[in-house]
């Protein structure tokens, strides 16, 4: 049992929790900065403009990637499942 293979595992994980928080979070912040410019432009400074444009992005990111992310997972569940051996012994 050598610690690169636990060290690995982690980053691995780190990684796909990385690009898995992007792909939802990344819509949010592009649409809130195009609301903000807006807001700015405008002088209108309603709270709800800002907040409810960024949650209905957010939830349609996570209806559209959620195959995709909950593909990731189970691969990388399957890649963690083969691993056990080697982790084992």
């Amino acid at each position: 049992m050598e610690p690169e293979v636990f060290v690995d595992v982690v980053r691995s994980a780190l990684g796909l929790v990385a690009i898995l928080v992007t792909a939802s979070i990344l819509p949010s912040l592009v649409v809130g900065l195009v609301v903000s410019i807006f807001q700015a432009a405008t002088s209108i400074n309603e709270q709800t403009l800002a907040f409810l444009p960024r949650l209905v992005i957010t939830v349609v990111a996570l209806m559209y990637g959620a195959h995709w992310g909950i593909e990731k997972l189970t691969s990388f569940f399957r890649e963690m499942v083969r691993l056990i051996p080697q982790v084992i012994g």
